[in-house]
């Protein structure tokens, strides 16, 4: 939790946002992933000065509970002085003992960013899925949190001006906006509407331009000229390299000697390999993805 520290911009974890939605779908499932088509909306996380504090947090949880479809987890909630923002007991359960950052005592609209993350611990846990290493980890509960649909509240929790500073989760605001978006382009959903904060906006906005950036890789049909030429000049020198730098397709021969692509899908990120022949209409078997291609 940066709180009036220094926030960090920009997309240092980009390759492990990516890989994190790639595990997703691999452990969720196309059909599962599209259960969370509705994220969670301000009214079911709503929290006022004159709620209780405690009874507030507990409504709030069992809210994000329900989201991630985790009927038999109990979480109880507490709050002490830390130096992050929440920590969770990952027992076996059915009961979860959450533990929120005493700033949240006066800071209560953002309780549910904070439970937000914590509830998707519990939910990644049950499902066995983890990065090694605490970092990876935890970019991949923002990640999956943000992606099923109740990370919008971890990007709305960042505000920042002259004076002050507040950032939940581990992701920057612009790998928030990412993420965001690329869920927003799968079910047509436009969480900016959510939004309290004018820094979140502005990050998803950018996010955005990322995600669409995305769409527009050759060999993509929808890549600009500018790639499209990069493309075809690489290929005409395959496979005597290595990729060039700043790609991400790559070319390989195939038992016959015939040229294949592989690049990632845009939606979900896992490698797909198509035949180099022109137009060509790939299918990702991961997340179901129709794509037109020109190799």
């Amino acid at each position: 939790m940066a709180n009036d520290g220094p926030v960090e911009h920009g997309y240092p974890h980009l390759e492990t946002v990516r890989a994190a939605i790639t595990a997703l779908y691999r452990r969720l499932s196309y059909d599962t992933i599209q259960t969370f088509a509705t994220s969670v909306v301000p009214a079911d996380v709503a929290f006022c000065d004159t709620d209780d504090l405690h009874l507030g947090a507990q409504r709030v949880a069992h809210e994000l509970v329900r989201h991630y479809r985790l009927p038999d987890a109990r979480m109880i909630v507490s709050f002490r002085e830390m130096r992050h923002a929440a920590n969770v007991e990952l027992a076996a359960g059915p009961e979860y003992f959450v533990e929120l950052n005493d700033r949240f005592r006066t800071h209560r609209r953002d309780i549910g960013a904070a439970l937000a993350h914590e509830v998707m611990h519990v939910y990644l846990h049950r499902l066995d899925l983890s990065f090694p290493g605490v970092r990876d980890n935890e970019i991949l509960t923002d990640t999956a949190t943000t992606y099923l649909g109740a990370g919008w509240l971890l990007l709305d929790a960042f505000r920042e001006d002259g004076a002050s500073s507040q950032k939940l989760g581990y992701l920057t605001p612009e790998e928030f906006g990412y993420v965001l978006a690329k869920r927003a382009l799968v079910f047509g959903e436009d969480p900016s509407v959510w939004f309290t904060s004018a820094q979140a906006y502005t990050a998803y906005v950018k996010g955005m331009e990322l995600a669409r950036r995305d769409e527009r890789q050759p060999p993509l049909t929808a890549a600009g000229w500018a790639g499209r030429r990069r493309y075809a000049r690489d290929r005409r020198h395959a496979p005597a390299g290595p990729p060039q730098p700043g790609v991400r397709y790559a070319f390989t021969p195939d038992g016959g000697g015939r040229l294949r692509v592989s690049f990632p899908c845009p939606t979900c990120h896992q490698r797909i390999r198509v035949p180099v022949r022109g137009r060509v209409r790939a299918r990702c078997a991961l997340c179901r993805s129709v794509l037109e291609c020109d190799t």
